[in-house]
């Protein structure tokens, strides 16, 4: 739910904008205007997750917790290792939308939803899933409850105006607004997460309109989480700088997802997601770590708003820039089944035939989860802007360790381009293999092919191009970015 998003974004985005009108090339956002505040020290293995966001409902024919246990070889064979399971819980049926209704009206935040499963299949899920090394985080709606709630034996859990009628957030008529000035409520919410964490060994939460509840209701959570569960994650839909401090591991991209439809749907300079990630670091604590994600059960999927080549430009990004990617579900087939309001409300399902008919989709999301699995400046090197000579239409950045350097050049328009960026020196290309490979393999050598480049910085990309590149550090000089 994000019906707050803009105003969120119109705030962050304010910030320091002026100091990044123009921006010369180097690492994304500049000590001197960072802020000063230092972000959660991120767990080591998050620079190597991909999450995976599944809707139980739509992801299998079946549509509950064990049409997911069944898939589960096919997404560690994908390569994802963070599993994402939406809200799981009764669903509310006072003032419910569509025929379904939505998973964000929950009902008994201790129950699952009956069309689900039971808890048995949850926790089998979640014992098959840890077999094969990935985590399972859940959906917890903390913001709001269904109206017909078991809660609601509690009228004081909740927010009323002024004639004590209980009110809902926004326009979600279908929700009740919890308030949490009550320390009755937060003591049953901290109670409530304590319960899934420690009875069914979950590895974390997703909590759904984060920003809207208290931050130091979620810093005393997370406290008590920590006692229990050491290392469990903690993502929170938002972009709020403070939740970044100690509460949250990581937070929604949201900055980035904005500029990257600025772009592929209205026209606008491909320099703006430079500029736009600028201003995300200036305006998050140091170390922060962002959710990269283009496509989730909020938005029209990306196919229908980037087009397929533009929505493969747009996963190379994901991918190679730095923060944590995010697959949801389908996507990596192209599915293109809608599950934003009003079709959250309905019964659809993933069309997986959709990799049969667009076969160059999963063949593209083996390829760059591999290459961000075996290239360790992908997962956790500095970032360095380059320039290119159309950064009107396309975006150009090295990503960097001691070691290693990946260059990646994406075009974000139907305009081919023939120019130069501001790279020299000899350069592997990192070439997508003709036919699908799994990456989820012993294999010692990557699965992609790696081919002497033509000497840059001559550079040539077709319509909504990706051309990767790589050079070892081993007894070479590292060039400073330009200025």
């Amino acid at each position: 739910m994000k019906t707050f998003l803009p105003h969120i974004l119109c705030c962050l985005l304010s910030t320091a904008a002026a100091s990044f009108a123009q921006m010369p090339a180097g690492p994304v956002g500049a000590p001197a205007t960072a802020s000063a505040a230092t972000a959660r020290t991120p767990q080591p293995w998050l620079q190597s997750a991909v999450i995976y966001e599944i809707f139980p409902r739509s992801f299998s024919p079946a549509g509950n917790l064990n049409g997911v246990t069944a898939k589960l070889d096919q997404l560690q064979q994908l390569g994802v290792n963070v599993l994402w399971l939406m809200p799981l819980h009764p669903v509310g049926q006072l003032q419910k939308k569509g025929p379904q209704g939505s998973p964000y009206a929950v009902r008994d935040y201790y129950a699952i939803d009956p069309g689900y499963g039971t808890k048995d299949d949850l926790h089998r899920l979640i014992d098959e899933a840890h077999r094969r090394h990935m985590r399972v985080i859940i959906d917890i709606v903390a913001n709001h409850t269904a109206f017909d709630s078991v809660m609601m034996s509690h009228p004081d859990f909740y927010k009323h105006d002024a004639q004590g009628k209980i009110l809902s957030p926004y326009d979600w008529t279908d929700v009740a607004a919890l308030d949490y000035t009550n320390p009755k409520l937060r003591r049953y919410m901290i109670d409530m997460l304590l319960y899934w964490a420690k009875d069914f060994n979950l590895d974390g939460f997703r909590c759904d309109a984060a920003g809207e509840v208290p931050t130091d209701f979620w810093e005393s959570a997370r406290r008590e989480l920590d006692h229990l569960h050491p290392g469990i994650l903690m993502l929170a839909e938002a972009s709020k700088p403070e939740l970044l401090r100690s509460a949250f591991d990581l937070d929604y991209s949201w900055p980035m997802m904005a500029a990257l439809n600025d772009i592929l749907q209205h026209g606008q300079s491909a320099s703006s997601l430079r500029t736009t990630l600028a201003q995300e670091a200036a305006a998050f604590p140091k170390q922060s770590v962002h959710m990269r994600m283009f496509d989730d059960h909020d938005e029209q999927r990306a196919l229908g708003r980037y087009g397929a080549a533009g929505s493969l430009a747009a996963a190379a990004l994901i991918f190679t820039l730095d923060g944590v990617p995010m697959i949801y579900n389908g996507m990596e087939v192209s599915d293109t089944t809608e599950s934003g309001a009003p079709a959250l409300f309905e019964n659809l399902k993933i069309w997986w035939q959709a990799g049969e008919m667009r076969p160059e989709f999963p063949r593209y999301y083996d390829f760059l989860i591999a290459l961000r699995a075996h290239e360790a400046a992908l997962r956790q090197g500095a970032t360095v802007w380059i320039h290119n000579s159309d950064e009107a239409h396309v975006v150009s950045y090295i990503r960097r360790t001691n070691e290693d350097e990946m260059l990646v050049a994406v075009n974000l328009s139907g305009t081919p381009f023939r120019g130069t960026l501001e790279a020299a020196g000899a350069w592997d290309e990192v070439v997508a293999p003709a036919t699908r490979q799994r990456p989820n393999t012993n294999e010692a050598a990557p699965p992609e092919a790696s081919v002497p480049a033509p000497a840059l910085p001559a550079l040539s990309l077709n319509s909504f191009g990706v051309r990767i590149f790589h050079r070892s550090l081993h007894g070479a000089a590292q060039p400073a970015p330009s200025h």
